[in-house]
């Protein structure tokens, strides 16, 4: 059977693993090999992925800091890849605060980004539209909206979450959205659309909210009905429409689903609901929800991209997960558990990683992807800076920030980085990751070793991490002067490993436990500036004596 798929249209690792063990089937050290990943790839909400029907590459798009867009382009699937600000919020006005959950579409040979946005006021939620200006999705976009969301022309309606059903040569948006001006119940609703950016008649209500149990924000029918996130999944001739329910700021978070039955969409009656969830938490994965779905590079197989929670208290800080699903002999979807983190998974089919060619120098902006969160991440002109607590946070948490190059590099060479502490003598560890796999968000979410500047101790350390915890191998004593940038280097050659700050040789190691992978940059709980970001082939290593 032939299946249709798109996106939505279907066209701490130590925070973690307090509240998210790693699952039993983990290695308790070694490399994962590069034919597998793990989660949770990203910190970020309501995901969402498509592919670039021109260069073919995923295109990641989220909401940065609740006053931007940005769109991430990538080959690969478990990677966010380069981020690009499309369209930032004006200071003030009725869409310059509370940017929710952009959704990237491919539209009449244009790009249309959907999302909500509000005046500080969650209560002014209303549902907006970019459009690109050619088919370029980094192109320049031009707002329009907003939607009109309300039962009449006089009374717009509160409205998160749009989306796009194509049917029959038709095309319509979903959404969720209050059913008065104050109530604070959120339900589906449905409408004819005229163009990409403008509807053409009144919304319909798709169905009610409450009509199970656990639809309720609170467990046992509890609280109220709650429904938001719709997304439209088709197979070859069935169309679903998901919608996460339940409060988003618990664990119990999940996904219904509801069914294209009848002929005309517009019709309450043309969508049955299923009884029963459809995706759900469990002990380790929870918080479950805003899903989108888009095929593996080679299209042989169906991704779920979702969002979960850090914590189980209360709260809205988050990670991207993604898993493999399938689709019934029938064409129903079939999503299972959610995975835990740190559990390897086999990458998408049809991905690989690229290998190096050494000499190469980093410019710190295409060629890597970042783990942590988004607000701890700032690219400047010939540098990067990791760790700077954002003036405006939204739900941060620290995770380790990293970068990893998208690419593999030869089993020996030399890597080199500026780090500048801007003058804190109390920095923490910054430095460099190397033969690192398996990156996810997380303090030791990966494997592999990493050699980093301590100034609040004056010492230069060498450990290793299994995905869970950190070694550490060896520490010297260095003089750190944080009013300068520090040139830290290390050069492995088989087992050995030398290091190397400023130029002078300060500490070596042998150890056999990772030989191959991807290099990388980290910060531990500090601000740090890095720039000239090399590798090269290895010379001679400096074996100290002890």
């Amino acid at each position: 059977m032939q299946f249709q798929l798109r996106c939505g249209l279907i066209t701490l690792f130590t925070i973690f693993l307090d509240v998210h063990p790693a699952s039993g089937q983990t290695p308790e050290a070694g490399p994962l090999p590069t034919t597998h990943f793990v989660n949770p790839i990203a910190e970020g909400a309501d995901p969402w992925v498509t592919r670039d029907p021109q260069s073919g590459k995923y295109l990641w798009c989220l909401s940065d800091g609740n006053r931007a867009i940005v769109i991430h382009r990538s080959v690969s699937l478990t990677t966010f890849g380069e981020k690009h600000v499309v369209w930032t919020a004006p200071e003030t006005g009725p869409y310059s605060r509370e940017v929710w959950a952009p959704e990237l579409h491919f539209v009449e040979g244009r790009w249309v980004i959907y999302f909500a946005a509000s005046d500080g006021q969650n209560k002014n939620h209303l549902a907006y539209a970019l459009q690109s200006k050619t088919d370029d999705p980094l192109s320049e976009y031009a707002l329009h909206g907003p939607f009109e969301t309300g039962d009449s022309e006089q009374e717009n309606r509160w409205a998160i979450d749009m989306t796009l059903l194509e049917h029959r040569g038709r095309r319509y948006a979903i959404w969720s959205g209050w059913d008065t001006a104050t109530s604070d119940r959120q339900y589906l609703y449905i409408a004819p659309m005229a163009s990409p950016t403008v509807l053409s008649g009144r919304r319909v209500m798709l169905c009610d909210n409450a009509d199970f149990p656990w639809e309720f924000t609170e467990d046992e029918g509890k609280g109220r009905g709650l429904n938001e996130g719709p997304e439209v999944l088709k197979s070859a001739d069935r169309t679903f429409v998901t919608y996460s329910c339940g409060g988003s700021w618990l664990p119990t978070y999940k996904l219904g689903m509801l069914e294209l039955v009848g002929d005309d969409p517009l019709n309450p009656a043309s969508w049955k609901k299923f009884d029963q969830p459809v995706f759900q938490s469990t002990s380790k994965t929870y918080g479950v929800g805003h899903s989108c779905f888009v095929r593996s590079p080679d299209s042989k197989e169906f991704w779920h991209i979702f969002h979960a929670k850090m914590d189980r208290s209360g709260g809205w800080r988050r990670a991207v997960f993604v898993q493999p699903f399938r689709f019934s002999t029938d064409g129903f979807p079939e999503f299972g558990q959610p995975v835990t983190a740190g559990e390897p998974l086999m990458r998408p089919s049809g991905s690989e990683m690229p290998m190096l060619q050494l000499p190469y120098q980093s410019d710190l902006t295409t060629d890597h992807s970042y783990f942590g969160h988004h607000q701890f991440y700032e690219p400047l002109d010939g540098g990067l800076k990791l760790g700077t607590p954002p003036a405006e946070p939204v739900n941060v948490y620290r995770s380790g920030e990293k970068i990893l190059l998208n690419a593999l590099v030869p089993n020996d060479f030399t890597a080199s980085i500026n780090i500048n502490f801007n003058g804190n003598s109390e920095s923490t560890d910054a430095g460099l990751l190397f033969r690192t796999t398996a990156p996810a968000v997380g303090f030791d979410a990966q494997r592999g070793y990493f050699v980093g500047l301590k100034p609040k101790e004056n010492t230069v350390l060498l450990g290793k991490m299994d995905g869970r915890q950190w070694k550490e191998l060896i520490r010297k004593p260095v003089s750190i002067d944080v009013s300068k940038e520090q040139r830290l280097s290390v050069t492995v050659v088989g087992d050995e490993i030398s290091v190397k700050v400023n130029g002078i040789a300060v500490l070596s190691q042998t150890d056999s436990a990772y030989a191959s992978g991807t290099v990388g940059l980290r910060v531990v709980n500090t601000t740090a500036v890095f720039s000239k970001f090399n590798l090269t082939k290895p010379m001679a290593v400096d074996r100290l004596s002890e």
